[in-house]
């Protein structure tokens, strides 16, 4: 199992910022199961790790049309 120390947790906004999305856009992320985040009270912070994922490996869904 990976040390917590290791992994960087990023907030919505950081992580709307780096996509160039809304943050709305990051949120129906989340509820949809395509991007994983941990709630802390009333908010999320994703893993870095899972962003540079999906940016490196785009879904089918994001591609068509």
């Amino acid at each position: 199992m990976a040390d917590l120390s290791d992994v960087r947790f990023l907030t919505v906004a950081e992580v709307a910022e780096m996509m160039r999305v809304s943050s709305m856009t990051v949120y129906r992320m989340v509820h949809a199961g395509e991007l994983p985040a941990v709630r802390f009270g009333r908010s999320y912070r994703i893993p870095e790790s899972a962003v540079a994922q999906l940016v490196a490996n785009p879904s089918s869904d994001a591609q068509a049309g």
